[in-house]
């Protein structure tokens, strides 16, 4: 039990230091994300029925969404708080925010909110339930924050093959690197993408009426010096300082060409289109 303890404690302290590490580089990729992004947002605040008046909790928040967009929904009679244990991207978020009086971003771990219960209309989550290293005791805590009959509405990706935005530009890099698979079962970007299990975990938390369905995200970008360019800014240190190491600069020409031109066969009609899969997941309280 104290090894399992540590290597948690481990885990949250590397993903932590790894959001913040890449906050500046999605303060300069927010505009090309958002794009797509925003329909996945505009999606889950209609899942969450999130309305004028309501108080919601956005998990992740990360920069600020869908929290800056729900507190746009709930007026000033509502509250929306943005959570997320990355202090250098909710500094972003409260920049981004400053002019709304009914949104507050404050520092905490998505799986162990400490919030009384029955204190949220509406939980949202836009990818970043799956980071949670345990999502069943998660999952029981959400439920108790929310006031009975409340919604959980969030976002995760889909398998892999199926997110091009994110998993093209990470197949050069894990070639040209020679970077080993994450362990199985390990948090990260795809470790909830079957619906069937998340859908389980979820009845399992005494949650109801569980839907769990795919929604395309409609990503595009200009040119693939501008998927390289977004890449690049998303891309861990841990990783640039690899690149570094073995091609003499984090800058290395015949890298990010390779990743610009992943994305090569998607482009049509002066643009490139990267359609990506994300499942959303709607769960009453």
């Amino acid at each position: 039990m104290v090894e399992l303890v540590s290597d948690v404690h481990e885990i949250k302290a590397q993903q932590r230091a790894g959001w913040d590490a890449v906050s500046a580089g999605w303060d300069t990729a927010l505009e090309t994300f958002e794009r797509g992004a925003m329909s996945a947002t505009r999606r889950l605040l209609e899942l969450g029925g999130v309305r004028e008046g309501q108080t919601v909790l956005d998990l992740g928040t990360g920069v600020g969404e869908p929290a800056l967009t729900a507190a746009t929904l709930v007026g000033p009679s509502g509250r929306v708080v943005g959570l997320d244990f990355s202090s250098s991207m909710l500094a972003i978020a409260r920049r981004r925010g400053a002019a709304l009086s009914n949104v507050e971003f404050v520092e905490g771990d998505l799986e162990y909110v400490d919030f009384p219960e029955r204190s949220f209309d509406v939980v949202l989550s836009r990818w970043g339930l799956m980071f949670a290293v345990d999502r069943s005791s998660m999952f029981e805590r959400l439920r108790k924050i929310i006031v009975p009959g409340g919604v959980l509405a969030a976002a995760v990706w889909g398998p892999a093959s199926s997110v091009p935005m994110l998993q093209l530009g990470f197949e050069p890099l894990v070639a040209r690197l020679e970077l080993p698979p994450p362990p199985p079962g390990a948090p990260g970007p795809f470790s909830m993408s079957d619906g069937d299990q998340v859908a389980h975990e979820l009845k399992a938390a005494h949650f109801s009426e569980v839907s769990v369905t795919e929604f395309t995200v409609p990503f595009r970008v200009a040119s693939m010096q501008e998927y390289a360019d977004m890449t690049k800014a998303l891309t861990p240190p841990s990783i640039k300082n690899m690149i570094k190491e073995r091609f003499g600069s984090v800058d290395d020409p015949a890298t990010w060409k390779a990743v610009g031109e992943t994305v090569a066969p998607y482009a049509k009609n002066g643009e490139i289109s990267l359609p990506s899969t994300a499942l959303c997941i709607r769960a009453v309280a």
